[in-house]
């Protein structure tokens, strides 16, 4: 048995959950600017609380290593090593992207049965590029890598010609002003964000993997570099 407590701060808002295996025992959330920032500390406390637990029955702490925002992720992963330190407990790291698509894995299974689905998690850039991934909707099998993609009007042309995807995530928008209109490009209406819940179901796994990473030395999946803004004089 493993007591998983999660983190995800990959966008602009930030949530907190707890697993006893693969059981929810609690979910904090919240969704608005800067939530990472100010409100992270109070969503773990309270989880904590809520699942009956104390900090010392925790066995692992997960965490959304990105990619996303800059900022979110360095507060996530921050605040998760500081908790592994104090707790002397072990640090799992997921996939943003991976998360996301095992999000959406169940709503895809339930449309479209016969046609074979890819799902596109899609996180927001700056200006017209996305971080995004392939992954098979039945068995979320990764098909193409985890990038940093400018999309346009021949974005996903030849997997498009033939195959249908499922576009979501807050850079979803960005795809369906130019994709929108393709039979193939499928949108979903829900707001889809990184979640927690999903982090903490596929850190289970990889506890049991024993795929552990090193604290010391971990450090968020940023796939670009941090470009700082400067205001105009």
């Amino acid at each position: 048995m493993a007591i998983i407590l999660s983190i995800e701060t990959s966008t602009k808002g930030c949530s907190t959950a707890i697993h006893q295996d693969t059981q929810l025992l609690a979910l904090s959330e919240l969704f608005h600017e800067k939530s990472s920032s100010g409100m992270l500390t109070t969503l773990i406390q309270h989880v904590v609380k809520v699942s009956g637990l104390n900090f010392q029955a925790i066995d692992a702490i997960a965490v959304a290593k990105g990619p996303g925002s800059y900022t979110g992720l360095r507060i996530g992963v921050s605040t998760a090593k500081g908790l592994c330190f104090t707790l002397d407990k072990p640090l799992l790291a997921v996939n943003t992207l991976q998360a996301l698509a095992w999000q959406v894995h169940s709503i895809a299974q339930s449309v479209h049965t016969t046609d074979i689905l890819l799902l596109c998690p899609m996180l927001d850039a700056r200006r017209m590029e996305v971080y995004c991934a392939l992954y098979q909707a039945d068995n979320l099998a990764q098909i193409s890598p985890t990038e940093a993609r400018i999309i346009d009007e021949n974005s996903f042309a030849e997997i498009l010609a033939t195959q249908k995807i499922i576009f979501f995530g807050d850079g979803a928008a960005k795809c369906k002003e130019v994709l929108g209109k393709h039979a193939h490009a499928l949108f979903l209406e829900q707001t889809i964000n990184p979640s927690a819940k999903s982090i903490g179901l596929l850190a289970y796994d990889a506890y049991q993997k024993g795929q552990f990473e090193n604290v010391a030395d971990f450090e968020p999946y940023y796939l670009k570099e941090f470009m700082a803004t400067t205001p105009k004089k």
